[in-house]
Formats: structure tokens, sequence, C-alpha cells
């Protein structure tokens, strides 16, 4: 592993049932499947895909929260697959987790003030009391929150200042890698532009290497250096953000970034739709996973594997056994949005990433 990757997945299984156990009847669910990434030091990688296609439990098999089934995760060119007790206490100083909900991530009984030193208490023992206050209200100022709001209870705090609190939290130890699971899905749209902005500007000025999981095409496209597009616990795309979105070469790609909401559109306009239902993680299909969904599926597909391949010289890789002739063939994703609701949103995402005229508010 070269020095700038900080973190390399390397063909990563997680699946939960035990098949051997003859008391369990249950099938077997395999939510992430062989997947193999690497992200690269001091930037912001993004996981994408729709609900139910495993991309949490890969952001959580990525932290160690939970232990991968089989493959390998090094961090740093360590492997940490197997790493517990102490040795694992010791990582979490330099690999932080930001959850989706800020509320159920935040104890209810602690204030603030304990929420965010508790870190320092473990990590940096040597600290008097008084340096973690100065520390924490320090971390609070950084995120946009006042110093004083160290006394209070995340009940006292909107969903957009609880994330907040969450980010301190993280940022608490020092960490060199930050892993968000849809970090803004639970927010306002106009707090949602305010988080994000916080992100990248700590991002900045802290180097940090940011992993962020999420649904929203919208939000990657904004904020991240490069993305992956799960599909099934599999990765089927993965790239430049730009590249990905300009110039989608799978179809499964192709079809999430066609449902962006376009300004103008015909209802039915757009014929890159894919068909029926995600199936069952516990019974997915032989082959290409996506081919019972896919219209240009064909006899292959159904019994080949694709391997995810690519032109190695731009990093823009895709799982698709005919992804050279839909690419050529697909129609360029128009990113803006429908409605004046989803324009206004549109506008918020791009001033915080670009302009940064969307300043943080402490009172969100």
């Amino acid at each position: 592993m070269t020095d700038d990757i900080i973190l390399d997945a390397v063909d990563l299984v997680k699946n939960f049932g035990d098949a051997s156990s003859w008391l369990s009847r249950a099938p077997v669910v395999q939510a992430v499947s062989g997947v193999s990434l690497q992200v690269r030091r001091g930037e912001t990688f993004a996981i994408v895909g729709e609900s139910g296609c495993g991309k949490s439990t890969l952001a959580r098999a990525l932290m160690r929260l939970l232990a991968p089934t089989s493959g390998k995760v090094l961090f740093d060119g360590n492997d940490i697959s197997d790493t517990r007790g102490a040795d694992l206490r010791k990582l979490r100083k330099d690999m932080q987790f930001i959850f989706q909900d800020p509320f159920s991530s935040l104890n209810p009984r602690m204030s603030v003030g304990k929420l965010v030193g508790e870190p320092l208490e473990v990590h940096a023992p040597e600290l008097s009391a008084q340096q973690r206050r100065d520390r924490v209200a320090d971390l609070l100022r950084r995120v946009g929150l006042r110093a004083e709001y160290a006394g209070r209870y995340p009940h006292e705090f909107s969903g957009g200042q609880r994330q907040r609190i969450g980010i301190a939290r993280a940022l608490a130890s020092g960490p060199k890698l930050i892993i968000g699971d849809e970090p803004v899905s639970a927010l306002d749209v106009s707090v949602q532009a305010q988080v994000i902005n916080l992100l990248g500007d700590l991002s900045r000025d802290m180097g940090l290497t940011l992993v962020i999981i999420a649904h929203d095409l919208a939000v990657i496209r904004h904020m991240s250096d490069r993305v992956a597009v799960m599909y099934l616990g599999q990765i089927v795309e993965s790239g430049p953000t730009a590249q990905v979105y300009d110039s989608p070469r799978h179809p499964y790609t192709q079809a999430l970034l066609a449902s962006i909401p376009v300004m103008g559109s015909t209802p039915g306009r757009d014929k890159t739709t894919v068909l029926g239902e995600m199936p069952s993680p516990a019974a997915p299909p032989q082959g290409c996973r996506f081919h019972t969904r896919c219209p240009h599926a064909q006899a292959i597909c159904k019994t080949d594997r694709p391997a995810l391949e690519g032109d190695t010289s731009d990093g823009h890789q895709v799982a698709c056994h005919f992804w050279d002739s839909l690419a050529s063939a697909a129609p360029l994703p128009n990113p803006q949005p429908k409605t004046k609701a989803a324009e206004a949103r549109f506008a918020l995402y791009r001033a915080a990433v670009e302009g940064g005229t969307v300043k943080h508010n402490t009172e969100q």
C-alpha cells in the first residue's frame, strides 16, 4: 500500500447469520460481498446507493464497529481486521464515526461538555480538568457553537446543533479519518448545507480524510472528490466524482443520476430506468447482481460476475460486461433540479462548497 492510501479494503465480506448452525433456520444475509476500495489521504470519498444496498454495513466494517466475515481492512498500512481490546481502543484515536441520527448517538444523561470531553479523558489522560474544558470550548467554537453550551444537554438543542456536537465529539481525539454515515440526511435542507460547509472547512483546515455514506446525489456531487456506487453489497462503479456524474458507465449509475429531477422535464421522458425492486441480500442473483433489473442484461450477465475494471489512468472503474457500449449511448445527466424548492436546495449546496456564502448559524 502506497503512502497516500490511508484506508484500504481488500475483498471485504460481511454476512449476518450462521449457515453452519443447525439452530438457525434464517438465511444468511450477504450485506457486503467482496468489496475492495482505497481511500487516499486528505480526500473526501463518498459511497452511494439506494437503501438496503449495504453501504452502512460497509462503513461500520471499515470502522471496525463490525468484525468482517472475511477480507481485510488496512488503516495506515496496518491490518485492523482482527484488532480487539486495548489495541482497538487505541485505534479509535485516529478513526472516528459520525452517526446518522444525532439524537440517538448522544447520551441524554451526559452534558455536552462531558460528551465532547470524554474522548479526551480516554485518549489524552495527561490533560488536566481545566485543559479539557478549554479544549471542549475550542471544539464547540470550531463547529459553530457557543462555549457556554457545554453545560447543556442534548435534548436542549435542534437537530443541526446536535449533529455539530457529534462532529465536535468526533474531532476531540484529533483523528486522521472520519467516517460519516449519512451525517446530514436527518436534517432540514438549510441546515444540511451548513453542516456540509462545516465538514468541508474542517477537512481542509485540519487535513482530515472523510468517508461519507449517502443516498442524496446532490450532496455527494458537491462535496466529494471520488465516489463509489454500491448495489446489493458490491461496488458497481467508482472513480472521480465529476467523471462518474458526467459520464456514468454502469446502467445502475445511469438510472440513479437520471432520477435527479430536471427543471422543465416531462414525466416519462427519460428512458434510463431500472425494473422491479432490489432482490433480497439473503438470496442475491447469480452472475451480475443487477441483471434482474437491468434493461440491457444478456445471457452472460446471468452466469458471470463482472469484475470492477476500467481506465486505470483516471481511476474510473465499472463492473459491467457491456459498459463500453452502454456508456457511449447514455444521455448525459442534468444535475439541475426541477422545483423551486429543489432549486434553492441545489443553490445552498453549491454555495456551501464553492463560495462559502452559507455561514455557520449557531442557532440551527
